[in-house]
Formats: C-alpha cells, sequence, structure tokens
C-alpha cells in the first residue's frame, strides 16, 4: 500500500531515466530509500522524440525503483527541461484600496498575477513565478507583506515558461505507467535544491547540471532566484566530438570520455597513447591521449563560456560569492573543476548531498541530483501545506508551478 510519507522524484533525461524514492521521519527529515536508474531511449536534448520508448524506460525506472525502495509508486513529481525553456524577471504592481490600507493574502496573489501579465508565445505555458523582492510604498526588504500597511505593493519575479505540448510529452509519457502527476519542476531548480544549502544562496551562487544533452544553469544572489536558462549542449557533444575528431564509433568515444578522458591540458606525458583494442565492428586503434584531452577540453570550455555569458548579462560574477556549483552526470569527468575555475575565476565545487540521509553512493553521485533535488521541493512543499502561517515561506520564494497554473 501507498504511504502517504512517501515522495517519489523522477528525471526522464537524455541518458538515464531516473526516479528516487524519499521518506519524511516525524521530525521532518528526508531519507532516500531507493532509485531507480535505466539508460533512455527515446529522447533527446532533455525532450521526448519517441513516446513509446520513452515510456518503456520510465516504466523500468519506477519497476526499479519500487523494488529497491520497497514503496508501491502512485504519485510522482516531474522534473522537465528543453531548450524551449524560458525565464525573464518581472514586477508586479497593484494600489491597496484606500478604506483598507492593510494588505492582505489576495492583495500578494494579485499582485504575483501582474507580475505575469507579459506577453509570451501563445504556444508557452507558465512554469514557476518565483519571488525575488517586495516593496510596501517603496519600501526595500520586505520579506512578508501580509498584515502591514500601505497603499502600494510591488514585488520582483523570477518567471519560467516552456512549450505546453513539449512539456505535456514527458508528462504523457509517466501517466502512461498508470501514476499521477504530483508536481512539475524545472531541472535547474530541483538540482539547486539538492546541492545549495541557504548560506551559498544568501551568498550567491550558481548551479550548473550538465546532462547529456543539455545543460541547465540556475543563479542566486542574496538568497533568492535571480536567473535560470537551459542551452541545448551537453556530454553528449564531447562524446560526438571525439567520435568525429579520432575517427571511432560513439558507443567507443562515450567510453573513452569516461574511462580516459580530462578536461584538462597538458595532463599526461608527451606521446602518451592509449590503446582501444578490437572490438566487433572495430579493428582497433591507437589514440594519442593529449589529443583526446584538447577535444574534451574545448567543448566543456565553450560550455563554461556560454554560461558565463548569459550570466554576465545580468549579474555581475562579483556578487557570487560562494561561487559555482557543478552537478550532473557530465560533471564526473576529470578535470571538469579546473576548467570551470579558469573560466569563471571564482571557487568551483563539485556537488554533494544538502540535508538528506540515505545510501553514499546515491547521494554522492551527481547524476541523481535532479531527483533528489525534486523530492526535496515536495518535501517542503507539503511541510508548508501543513503549517501555512510560516512566514517567509517555502512556497512564497519557489512559486507555484505547472498544474496549478
Amino acid at each position: 500500500m501507498a504511504r502517504s510519507d512517501i515522495i517519489v522524484g523522477i528525471e526522464v533525461g537524455t541518458s538515464k531515466v531516473c526516479a528516487v524514492v524519499g521518506e519524511t521521519g516525524r521530525e521532518g527529515n528526508l531519507r532516500i530509500l531507493g532509485v531507480g536508474a535505466v539508460p533512455s531511449r527515446g529522447v533527446r536534448k532533455g525532450e521526448i522524440v519517441d513516446l513509446a520508448i520513452a515510456t518503456e524506460c520510465v516504466h523500468d525506472a519506477l519497476a526499479e525503483a519500487e523494488t529497491n525502495g520497497d514503496a508501491e509508486i502512485v504519485e510522482v513529481a516531474v522534473a522537465v527541461t528543453g531548450n524551449h525553456i524560458c525565464s525573464f524577471n518581472s514586477r508586479g504592481v497593484i494600489p491597496i484600496p484606500a478604506d483598507r490600507l492593510e494588505i492582505d493574502e489576495d492583495d500578494v496573489s494579485e499582485v504575483a498575477v501582474k507580475a505575469r501579465e507579459v506577453n509570451i508565445p501563445t504556444e508557452n505555458t507558465f512554469l514557476h513565478s518565483i519571488i525575488q523582492h517586495y516593496f510596501v510604498d517603496g519600501q526595500e526588504g520586505v520579506l512578508n507583506p501580509v498584515g502591514m500597511v500601505g497603499r502600494r505593493l510591488e514585488a520582483d519575479f523570477h518567471i519560467i515558461h516552456g512549450v505546453k505540448t513539449r512539456l505535456q510529452n514527458t508528462l504523457r509519457c509517466i501517466q502512461e505507467n498508470g501514476v499521477r502527476i504530483e508536481e512539475v519542476i524545472v531541472n535547474s531548480l530541483a538540482s539547486s535544491q539538492a546541492v545549495l544549502n541557504d548560506h551559498q544562496r544568501d551568498l550567491g551562487a550558481i548551479v550548473i547540471d550538465i546532462g547529456g544533452g543539455v545543460t541547465d544553469f540556475i543563479v542566486y544572489g542574496d538568497g533568492v532566484v535571480r536567473q535560470s536558462g537551459v542551452l541545448a549542449v551537453g556530454g553528449d557533444h564531447v562524446s560526438n566530438d571525439i567520435s568525429l575528431g579520432l575517427r571511432i564509433p560513439l558507443t567507443r568515444a562515450e567510453k573513452l570520455k569516461v574511462e580516459e578522458g580530462s578536461a584538462v591540458l597538458g595532463a599526461g606525458n608527451p606521446g602518451d597513447m592509449i590503446v582501444l583494442k578490437n572490438d566487433a565492428g572495430f579493428s582497433g586503434k591507437e589514440v594519442e591521449r593529449e589529443m583526446l584531452n584538447t577535444i574534451i577540453h574545448a567543448r566543456i570550455h565553450e560550455i563554461f563560456e556560454m554560461v558565463r555569458k548569459q550570466v554576465e548579462s545580468e549579474t555581475p560574477l562579483s556578487m557570487l560569492g560562494a561561487g559555482v556549483v557543478l552537478t550532473g552526470g557530465s560533471s564526473l569527468l576529470r578535470g571538469i573543476k579546473d576548467v570551470a575555475e579558469s573560466v569563471f575565476d571564482m571557487p568551483v565545487h563539485l556537488s554533494r548531498d544538502a540535508g538528506v540521509s540515505g545510501p553514499k553512493s546515491v547521494l554522492n553521485n551527481p547524476q541523481y541530483s535532479t531527483a533528489i533535488g525534486v523530492v526535496k521541493f515536495i518535501q517542503a512543499r507539503r511541510e508548508e501545506e501543513e503549517d501555512p502561517s510560516l512566514l517567509g515561506s517555502f512556497m512564497e520564494k519557489i512559486g507555484g508551478l505547472f498544474r496549478r497554473r
């Protein structure tokens, strides 16, 4: 029988489909019970390209997660990505009626609606409206305006939206397996829940999640989300570059990248060669290690330069005191931290679990960060629903989601 304290997060990624089963304890602690992860098929650049095949992968991941977590899965929260997902910052402004100076919950809801009264493509739908700042009669630094006296309420929001049909295809391959959708969360927001703590958010940080087909990023400053985005490039592009540059099959290129590759130039001895043994349909070959690393370095450096350019268009890097946090499967690549530090010129950290218990093999594996972040997101939302009087509540900070729009 399904238990109400069970939370399941799922990510349908380009390289893998991952389902994580978590359980909340009496003291509010979160424990990961089990994971189901299978190679992804029918997904390209984080989006569904073959619904039937992707549905099978989701089935296998959920079945494995049920077995490993010893829990029946009837409802899941879903992480979504894709380069169609866009974001911007917007301000909502409303007057407070003259006969009622005190600001109430309806005013807070109305100012959020006003912030979304902007033109987005007709095929798009709102995913998140994330509060950044409230202002009451020009006063800055207001955390919760409810109950305050004022004549004008303003609020800045970070708004994320995407193409509805492309999002729905991801949801369909999950619903076809007979489970309900509890929430939909963008990958970058989910990953940040797994790898950042409040202190890092206050100092300012960039989370970069490098997956197989896309790279998601999110920027925090002064405790709030300032930017987010998706780049249509990831670890699979590195493998493809190796395949083309060294003239070897793509499967061998992926294996070579993982087992022998490094993003750092000059890491090997001059003339150091790697022997690729004979395999079915492949006659074997010797490749120069420095050539391999040069190919990897070029693409990884390009990805970080693309992120830096987008971030600097809105946020000075000097505001990001906590530096960069790398996560996602491609963050396991040797030397990637060094390349990121050279591009951003600030401290770079590899992701680790943030406030969750469970198997270390899961918590310390950045391939699971997004799905774990989804579970943490839902845990915080459920806690707020049980005690909606909390000031500065989680959902005020994070915003309503896709299913509620």
